[in-house]
């Protein structure tokens, strides 16, 4: 399978997560990642500025009708939720909350699983709640690929949890171990 691209969604922890994730990608990693980090709506852009300064990768937050380019990290802004359009273009919507979110997992997931069906790669980070379940099992649903961090591994668990017993994921891997499945993966 030829992979497309990589979505991401994490809530409690997550900065410290995707930081991990992140910064051990090579600069060569030749997909485009999009992320959803639960964060205030009141929130700065102070996680990207903190991803891009720690990674290899160029991360930025995500615009309105911005197209997707390989190796590029796509952040959701606050109180937006972020969503991949089928023409593979970003767009960003102030919808209703879903999940008590927005940014909302499942909304970013379940958008870009219609957009790259199973060149799709999958990502449930630590959180609190259980967003993203139900988008990973979307992606599961149309051929994608499911990853799960370890909830043991995971600063909060509950949304590893959601996400193992709803989607039934691929890979459940410690937070270490998932950039070089990634890595592995894009270059099948």
């Amino acid at each position: 399978m030829k992979y497309s691209a990589v979505v991401i969604g994490a809530s409690a922890g997550g900065m410290d997560a995707l930081r991990i994730i992140l910064s051990s990608l090579p600069a060569t990693f030749p997909l485009p990642v999009m992320v959803v980090n639960h964060i205030a709506p009141s929130s700065t852009n102070y996680l990207t500025r903190h991803l891009d300064a720690n990674s290899p990768l160029v991360v930025k937050e995500a615009e309105e009708k911005e197209n997707i380019t390989d190796g590029a990290v796509y952040v959701a802004p606050p109180n937006y939720h972020l969503l991949v359009e089928e023409d593979k273009t970003l767009s960003l919507s102030t919808s209703e909350r879903v999940k008590y979110a927005r940014p909302s997992i499942d909304v970013l997931f379940e958008t870009a699983a219609l957009a790259y069906g199973p060149a799709l790669i999958g990502v449930v980070l630590t959180g609190g709640n259980n967003d993203g379940s139900d988008g990973l099992k979307y992606i599961k649903d149309l051929g994608g690929t499911g990853i799960v961090q370890d909830p043991a591994t995971a600063e909060s668990n509950s949304m590893p949890n959601a996400a193992i017993e709803t989607a039934n994921p691929d890979y459940i891997l410690p937070l270490e171990d998932i950039a070089k499945t990634l890595q592995e993966l894009a270059s099948l």
